[in-house]
């Protein structure tokens, strides 16, 4: 079952490469100029993506699916789905715990995609823990 962190986590990944949550609400799609370097700040989700998260999650948004896919973010938040790496791209992508898996990958349309040569998308990262870990490996290797 998909936690709702695994979930959010899945849309930020999107996000960072482009992609939007595009809803039922005839306005238009939620996400259409979110910018992928909002995403993250420093160790932290931005704070247009944890409003854009409230919005997705809202009831009063409708139908929300991430461009290229047709699993609603409301269906992933069911015990029926996982979220799970792509055996292509090693992304976050969704995929049934039991029946058909999802037909494709939300990196079916990324033109290039995957592309080794670009920084992956990630979480975000708690610099002063990860300093801790490169020195620990240091002073392990120097002992």
């Amino acid at each position: 079952m998909a936690t709702k962190q695994e979930v959010r986590g899945y849309l930020a990944y999107w996000f960072q490469l482009g992609k939007k949550v595009i809803t039922s609400n005839p306005k238009a799609s939620i996400l259409q100029h979110f910018a992928p370097l909002s995403v993250l700040n420093g160790d932290r989700y931005s704070e247009e993506f944890e409003e854009c998260w409230q919005k997705i999650i809202s009831p009063e948004s409708g139908d929300c699916y991430l461009e290229g896919t047709q699993e609603t973010i409301a269906e992933l938040l069911t015990p029926a789905w996982d979220i799970v790496s792509c055996g292509r791209c090693s992304m976050p992508v969704a995929a049934r715990n039991v029946g058909m898996p999802a037909l494709l990958c939300p990196c079916n349309d990324l033109p290039n995609w995957p592309n080794t040569e670009l920084p992956a998308p990630r979480e975000p990262i708690k610099t002063q823990e990860q300093l801790k870990t490169i020195r620990d490996r240091l002073v392990d290797n120097f002992v």
